[in-house]
């Protein structure tokens, strides 16, 4: 039997160039304030960044997927607050609405994700991953099933990446893809590859 290699958790590590989120229009030039900084991530963060980083998502594939998280998350995927029982309670308050016009225009935009997508199976993956961050192993328990949800995540995200005019343009699936670069314009967001 062939001997396993050790765990080494430098080598989930990747160093990539991000957009400075401190980055001030006022004083640009300035050599304290640049426009992009590196960065490091945790390429086991989540499906989405492990792809990217191996590759087999482009930028707009991972655009798509992060503002599909986004909006998930507004929508309110990451569960409900907790109560807060040392705030002191106030007689004749107003209440709150418990939905927020932010809310409202998440769930629409998810609405059309789900109509885009158009099969409740590649919607559910797209929740899955995207949104719940589940990881390729816990939805397909062989190889096979792992490759096979990647393959069907791609072709999602490519479709919201057309939907929300990610994508420059769409590529034509008859040509090989050789350059990502030709088929989709930069998106702004992590760039760098990890090896």
């Amino acid at each position: 039997m062939k001997k396993r290699k050790p765990h080494d958790p430098h080598r989930s590590l990747c160093g990539v160039v991000v957009d400075n989120p401190f980055y001030s229009r006022a004083h640009s030039g300035a050599a304290g304030n640049p426009k992009q900084i590196s960065a490091v991530i945790n390429t086991r963060q989540s499906a989405v960044i492990m792809l990217y980083s191996r590759g087999r998502l482009d930028p707009a594939q991972l655009a798509a997927a992060n503002r599909f998280g986004a909006l998930w998350e507004t929508m309110g995927g990451k569960g409900a607050g907790a109560i807060d029982y040392g705030k002191e309670p106030v007689d004749g308050g107003r209440r709150s609405d418990p939905i927020t016009e932010r809310q409202l225009m998440a769930a629409d935009e998810l609405r059309r994700a789900r109509r885009r997508l158009r099969d409740p199976d590649r919607y559910r993956l797209v929740c899955r991953i995207c949104g719940e961050g589940y990881a390729l192993h816990e939805l397909g328990r062989s190889r096979r099933g792992k490759l096979a949800a990647a393959n069907e995540l791609r072709s999602c995200l490519d479709d919201l990446a057309d939907l929300w005019g990610l994508a420059t343009r769409r590529p034509n699936p008859q040509i090989r893809r050789g350059n990502k670069e030709e088929y989709y314009a930069p998106i702004y967001g992590v760039r760098g590859s990890c090896n």
